[in-house]
């Protein structure tokens, strides 16, 4: 169990991973950084604090990391002309604005070939007939 301070420092260490900055967030009475870093040296190593920074940044990483079938779906939006981007465009007199437009032919048949190569679609055939006989030669020295 984490006391509110204990909770504090990790939630503000978990900002920037810097420990001493942390610590003093969380203890103001402390001025020193010297002091600030020993003590936040001693806290990281508390289990407690670091079961906790262990689970809060999985669940940061594992909100930010892209999934398999976020690419799945994206690279199926762009194929399918559903996903929209923001790009300039020309507006006459020689000025611009950003528009948003569907993607374009080769964006799209890249995704679909993305897609197709995830899911084997584009796999060679390649027939092979031998009619003789297959020799193993063992040519390695031996090393004794």
């Amino acid at each position: 169990m984490m006391t509110e301070k204990q909770k504090k420092f990790a939630d503000e260490y978990l900002i920037d991973l810097n420990a001493t900055r942390a610590y003093k967030a969380a203890y103001p009475n402390v001025k020193k950084d010297e002091s600030a870093r020993v003590n936040a040296s001693k806290l990281l190593t508390n289990a407690n604090i670091k079961s906790y920074l262990d689970e809060q940044l999985t669940t940061l990483h594992d909100k930010r990391i892209a999934k398999a079938e976020d690419v799945m779906i994206y690279l199926s939006d762009v194929m399918n002309g559903v996903s929209k981007s923001s790009v300039l465009a020309m507006c006459g007199d020689g000025c611009q604005e950003v528009i948003e437009k569907p993607p374009d032919e080769r964006e799209r048949l890249k995704a679909a070939e993305l897609l197709g190569r995830r899911y084997g679609m584009f796999t060679e055939k390649v027939e092979l007939n031998q009619t003789g006989k297959v020799v193993i030669v063992d040519d390695i020295p031996d090393d004794s």
